[in-house]
C-alpha cells in the first residue's frame, strides 16, 4: 500500500501521541494508591538499633572506628521481634503503606542476599531474614509494602567511598572495581524485586555519583520489568516518581505531581536510647494535615531496637494518630490537596469530585473562622467525628459585585477536637474560588 510521505508522517506523530496517552494513563493509575494512601510508617532497623550509634554515619564522620560500629552485629538479636504486631500497629496508626530499611549506607542487609554474606542471616545472632515476615505481615494487613535500599555501602571492598574525608579509589582509576560493585548493588536490587515484590523501592544515597554511574535508568527498567506497577521515589538520579522532601517542611510544593515528607518522631532515624526530643502529637498531626493539604503524603519514621521492640513513646503516638485518622478519615485518605494560600488560615483537602471541601483547624479557637474568595453556596457544615450541625454566616456581600463574600463559621468548644478539628462543608457545586483583587475585578 503507498502512503505519502505527508500521511505516513501523521500517522507516525498520531501513533506517538496515542502511546504517550497511554503511557500517562498507566503512570497515572499506578501512582493512585500512593496518592490516595497519604500516611506511610518509615522502619529504620539495623545493627545501629542498639541506640549507642547513629546509623552509618557514625563511623563515616569517625565519631566511632569502623570496627568497633561493626561489632555490633554481635548483639543484634530480633528476639522479641514480632512481625504481626509491628503490622498491626500499623495499621491501627491509620497508615496505609510502610517502608522498612533493607540495607543501610553500612552495608548489613535484613535478608538472606545471595550477593555477600553480610547480613542478619549470617553475621548477628538473630540468624534470619527479618523482611520476609513483616512483608507478609503487611500484606495481610492491607498495607502496601515499601522497601528502602541504600545504593551507598561504605562497608563494601568495592565501593569507593568510605570516610566523609577519605575514599578506597577513583572511578575513573579502577573502573572494573566499580563495575564489579555495580553487579552486586543490581544483584541486590533484582533480589528484592524477585523476593518481596515491593509496591515501593525506597532509594538513598544517590547523591555520591551520577545517573550514569549508577545505571539509574537499567535499575529502573529492571524494576519496571518485574513489576510495572511499583512506585520508586525521588532519589534515583532523576529516575524516581516522587519528591522526597526530608525532615524540613517545603513552604510550596515540590515540584514533582507527587511528592512525601519523609520524618523522624524525635532527632534520630534509628533507635538512640539518648534521644527524647520526641515531637507531640499535636505537632505531627498538625504537620501531617499540612501536608496532604499541599496533595503530599507523611513517612513518619519509627525506630525499633535491635531486639525488636518498639519504644513506649512512638507507640503511644502512633495510637494518637491513629484515634485521629479514624475520626477524620473521610478527610483524609483519597482526597486531593485543598485551597490554596489566602484562602483560610489553615490547611484543607477537597473530595475528589471537588463538591466537598474539608477544613482543619488545629487546636482551640475562640473566635469564627474565616473563608474567603468561596464561590459557592454552602449546603451543609458538619463536624467531623460527632456529625455536629454548624450555621455560618456571609459578610460583606455586596449585589453589585461578582465577588463573593466572606464566610464566618463558629465551632463551639465541645465540638472542637483536642489536636485538630475538621469540618465538612458540602457544597452546591464543585469548589470555585474566586481569585481577583476586589470591587469590579
Amino acid at each position: 500500500m503507498n502512503r505519502s510521505p505527508v500521511i505516513r508522517i501523521i500517522m507516525v506523530v498520531f501513533i506517538a501521541i496515542i502511546s504517550a496517552t497511554k503511557l500517562s494513563a498507566q503512570e497515572s493509575n499506578k501512582m493512585e494508591w500512593f496518592s490516595d494512601a497519604k500516611l506511610g510508617i518509615f522502619i529504620h532497623w539495623g545493627i545501629y538499633s542498639l541506640g549507642n550509634t547513629s546509623e552509618s554515619w557514625a563511623f563515616h564522620n569517625k565519631r566511632v572506628s569502623h570496627t568497633d560500629y561493626m561489632a555490633q552485629l554481635d548483639s543484634f538479636t530480633a528476639n522479641n521481634y514480632k512481625p504481626e504486631y509491628w503490622a498491626g500497629i500499623i495499621k491501627n496508626s491509620g497508615a496505609r503503606y510502610s517502608v522498612i530499611t533493607s540495607k543501610h549506607h553500612d552495608g548489613v542487609a535484613l535478608w538472606d542476599t545471595k550477593q555477600n554474606n553480610l547480613s542478619t542471616v549470617h553475621k548477628t545472632p538473630a540468624k534470619r531474614d527479618l523482611l520476609k515476615p513483616f512483608a507478609s505481615a503487611l500484606r495481610k494487613n492491607g498495607i502496601k509494602v515499601g522497601i528502602y535500599y541504600s545504593l551507598i555501602d561504605w562497608t563494601h571492598p568495592d565501593y569507593p567511598g568510605f570516610l566523609k574525608d577519605s575514599s578506597k579509589y577513583k572511578i575513573e582509576d579502577r573502573p572494573e572495581k566499580w563495575q564489579s560493585f555495580l553487579r552486586f548493588c543490581h544483584g541486590q536490587i533484582d533480589e528484592l524485586s524477585a523476593q518481596f515484590n515491593p509496591d515501593l523501592f525506597w532509594f538513598d544515597g544517590d547523591w555520591e555519583h551520577n545517573a550514569e554511574e549508577w545505571q539509574a535508568s537499567i535499575i529502573r527498567s529492571n524494576i519496571l520489568k518485574h513489576n510495572p506497577n511499583a512506585i520508586i521515589n525521588g532519589r534515583l538520579q532523576g529516575f524516581g516518581d516522587y519528591d522526597t522532601p526530608e525532615q524540613n517542611f517545603p513552604v510550596t510544593r515540590p515540584n514533582l505531581k507527587y511528592w512525601e515528607l519523609c520524618m523522624t518522631m524525635n532527632d534520630s532515624w534509628g533507635y538512640q536510647k539518648n534521644d527524647k526530643n520526641y515531637k507531640t502529637p499535636y505537632e505531627i498531626i498538625t504537620i501531617f494535615a499540612d501536608a496532604i493539604s499541599m496533595g503530599g503524603n507523611l513517612l513518619l519514621d519509627i525506630t525499633p531496637r535491635a531486639d525488636g521492640t518498639i519504644p513506649d513513646e512512638q507507640i503511644l503516638t502512633l495510637k494518637e494518630i491513629g484515634d485521629w485518622t479514624k475520626k477524620h478519615q473521610e478527610a483524609i485518605f483519597g482526597t486531593l490537596g485543598g485551597m490554596p494560600l489566602g484562602h483560610f488560615y489553615g490547611p484543607s483537602t477537597i473530595s475528589k469530585d471537588s463538591s466537598i471541601l474539608y477544613l482543619f483547624i488545629p487546636a482551640k479557637v475562640s473566635g469564627d473562622i474565616v473563608i474567603k474568595g468561596l464561590d459557592n453556596e454552602i449546603e451543609s457544615i458538619n463536624v467531623l467525628g460527632d456529625n455536629s450541625k454548624l450555621s455560618h454566616k456571609i459578610v460583606g456581600k455586596i449585589s453589585w459585585s461578582h465577588v463573593p463574600g466572606l464566610v464566618y463559621i463558629n465551632i463551639p468548644e465541645k465540638n472542637q477536637d483536642k489536636y485538630t478539628t475538621v469540618l465538612k462543608l458540602k457544597l452546591n457545586k464543585p469548589l470555585k474560588l474566586y481569585r481577583g483583587k476586589g470591587g469590579f475585578n
